[in-house]
C-alpha cells in the first residue's frame, strides 16, 4: 500500500544530488559535462559540504587541509583499523569504519570543538586586534573554566610546534584566506602560551580555524576530518594486506598483559 502524504505538509528538499535516465545531477552541476575532469576531489567534496566550488585559493587551502589531516602514523585510528582488519579481512569497510570511529575530543574531533568555540566568539572581518585580544581572553577563561584545557592547542609529539601548522598558515596568507577565525585563533594560542609554553597551535586547531573561514558550518567540519583520515586508514589497510602487523599486535598485547583475577580469596585465620 503507498502511504498517503498529508496534502499541507511540505515536500522534504535536496540539492546534493538527484539522477534522471540520462543525467545526474550535483549542487546544480552536470557531474559528467562540468564537474568530471574538472573538479578534483577535494573541490567535490567542498562542493558537497558548502554548496558551491572553491575559487583557485580556497582549493589550494581546502586541499592542504585534507592532505595535512590524511595520516599521522601508527594512530589509535589506524590501530583499531588493522586490529578490525585482522579479524575480518572480508569486510574492508568494517575496519575502514573502525579507524574513523574513535573521531573524538582527543583525535579529529578537535576540529569541531575548534570551530564552535570560535563561531561562538564570533569574530568578523571587522575585528581589530584590540576586540580579537577581548576575545581571546574570554574564550581561554571559558574553556578553563569548562574542561580546563583549550581544544586545538599543544601536542603530544610536536612539542614545539606542528610542522603542519606552520605550512597551512604560511599557505592561507599566501591566498590571502587568514580570516578572523584564524586571527582570533592565534590570539588565543599567544595568550595561553604566557602561562604554558607547551601549547603550541597543532593541525586541528589551525584546520578548524581555517575551515570556519573559509565559511564551512562548525557543526560538520569533523566530518572533513574524519574523510581526510579515511583515506590514510585505507593506506593502513592496504599496507596490512601486504605486510600485516594486525597479529603481532594482538599477541604483543596478549604478551605484555598479566591476568589478575577479580576474585580476592582470604584464607580462614
Amino acid at each position: 500500500m503507498t502511504p498517503v502524504r498529508d496534502a499541507e505538509q511540505p515536500r522534504m528538499q535536496t540539492s546534493i544530488g538527484y539522477s534522471t535516465s540520462d543525467e545526474i545531477w550535483v549542487q546544480g552541476y552536470q557531474l559528467a559535462d562540468e564537474l568530471m575532469g574538472n573538479v578534483d576531489l577535494g573541490g567535490m567534496f567542498f562542493l558537497l559540504i558548502s554548496g558551491r566550488l572553491p575559487n583557485q585559493s580556497e582549493s589550494c587551502l581546502f586541499n592542504a587541509i585534507l592532505v595535512a589531516l590524511a595520516d599521522h602514523g601508527l594512530t589509535p585510528t589506524a590501530l583499531a583499523a588493522r586490529l578490525t582488519y585482522t579479524g575480518a579481512p572480508e569486510a574492508l569497510q568494517g575496519a575502514v569504519a573502525a579507524g574513523i570511529l574513535g573521531a573524538g575530543s582527543v583525535f579529529l574531533g578537535v576540529l569541531e570543538d575548534v570551530g564552535r568555540m570560535l563561531s561562538a566568539a564570533g569574530p568578523d572581518d571587522t575585528s581589530n586586534g584590540a576586540e580579537l585580544d577581548r576575545l581571546a581572553a574570554e574564550v581561554i577563561a571559558e574553556q578553563r573554566a569548562r574542561s580546563g584545557r583549550i581544544p586545538g592547542l599543544g601536542h603530544p609529539v610536536h612539542k614545539a610546534g606542528d610542522p603542519r601548522t606552520a605550512r597551512l598558515l604560511e599557505l592561507a596568507r599566501e591566498h590571502n584566506l587568514l580570516g578572523p577565525h584564524t586571527r582570533l585563533m592565534l590570539r588565543v594560542q599567544e595568550q595561553a602560551a604566557r602561562s604554558n609554553q607547551a601549547l603550541p597551535l597543532n593541525a586541528a586547531g589551525a584546520s578548524g580555524a581555517l575551515l570556519c573561514d573559509l565559511r564551512i558550518d562548525p557543526r560538520v567540519v569533523r566530518g572533513v576530518a574524519v574523510v581526510a583520515r579515511a583515506a590514510g586508514v585505507v593506506g593502513h589497510l592496504a599496507e596490512e594486506v601486504r605486510a600485516p602487523m594486525g597479529g603481532r599486535l594482538w599477541r604483543m598485547a596478549e604478551r605484555d598483559t598479566d591476568y589478575v583475577s577479580p576474585r580476592v580469596v582470604t584464607e580462614p585465620s
